[in-house]
């Protein structure tokens, strides 16, 4: 998986654009859709297929969004889409028509498969989830059990007969904890602008997040301190940080928030086109989209702003002056 994605040649931008999924022109778009409703006529199923969704006869809807993003972001451009399609439309169809995994699996294998996962409040229904944690402004942090082909978020109807939710919860973090670092680089300029940047096909990546400290210690083999990090995850496999030391973070904190906001663009498992500060475990939002919405502004808070004047004034002391 590329750090920064660099988009096939297909049309261009200026040719007429696809009312639903804008990164399609509209005859991409549309040959992305008879793709896919050939794919399910494979599989022996007649589907209606709308702007961002294909319904069956049963009344089964099957959102369009993800897979549409995953066409649009492989590099080997429209000549895979039926490949890709044709793979993704099978998943579906073999995890809705077996048995439910919390039917078959025994309680352990079930706690043993839990993660969290940190989720964008779009799309994540509050009379199903109620239990969902908030970590920041419309970020929220679910549990999911990882299965061999899909990923099933667990509702609160799932969840109940499970056991106790913080005995869930703390064992969905041992859990992620326990997972390999895929992949790391380190992004930086001349100036000494330095940020690093996890990566894989985990659906979990841009959630560990929630066990920031573990994955600092993994990366760099040291521990944060009270001042925290910065943190950014634009989509589910990616997970961007700088932990804080200096003022050197106010240069990471301008380049995470451009690398956050086009990372969001378009990707499957979208979650932020924001930047954090992670402090003590708490998520506080440092970027945002300026008044018109072009552009990217950074907002400090009062809290944030006593860091920033602490850290100045400390490179400012002379040397061997500790007071």
């Amino acid at each position: 998986m590329g750090l920064f994605r660099r988009g096939p040649k297909r049309d261009g931008r200026d040719a007429p654009r696809d009312p639903e999924f804008s990164f399609f022109s509209a005859d991409e778009g549309a040959r992305f859709r008879a793709q896919v409703r050939e794919a399910f006529a494979e599989q022996g199923l007649e589907v209606t297929v709308y702007t961002d969704m294909v319904s069956d006869s049963a009344g089964r809807q099957f959102g369009l969004g993800n897979l549409a993003a995953v066409c649009h972001n492989d590099e080997r451009g429209p000549r895979v889409w039926p490949e890709l399609i044709h793979q993704h439309v099978g998943m579906v169809l073999r995890t809705m028509d077996a048995p439910s995994a919390l039917e078959t699996l025994p309680a352990e294998q079930i706690r043993a498969q839990l993660y969290p996962r940190v989720v964008g409040a779009e799309g994540l229904d509050p009379r199903n989830f109620a239990y969902a944690r908030a970590v920041a402004p419309g970020l929220y942090e679910i549990l999911a059990l990882d299965l061999p082909e899909s990923v099933m978020m667990l509702t609160d109807e799932a969840l109940e007969p499970l056991g106790d939710l913080p005995y869930l919860r703390d064992q969905a973090l041992y859990n992620l904890r326990g997972l390999p670092i895929e992949a790391h680089e380190t992004v930086k300029d001349s100036e000494g602008m330095r940020f690093e940047v996890v990566l894989g096909d985990s659906f979990y990546t841009a959630s560990r997040v929630l066990a920031l400290e573990t994955l600092v210690r993994q990366v760099t083999g040291e521990e944060l301190t009270p001042d925290g990090a910065l943190v950014a995850m634009p989509f589910r496999h990616q997970l961007a940080f700088h932990a804080i030391h200096d003022t050197g973070m106010l240069p990471a904190l301008n380049a995470m928030a451009a690398f956050a906001a086009t990372g969001y663009e378009d990707t499957p498992g979208a979650i932020s086109p924001y930047v954090y500060w992670w402090h003590g475990g708490t998520l506080t939002q440092l970027s945002d989209r300026d008044e018109d919405g072009e552009g990217l502004q950074i907002m400090i808070g009062e809290e944030f702003q006593e860091l920033l004047e602490r850290l100045v004034a400390k490179e400012e002391r002379p040397p061997g002056d500790e007071n």
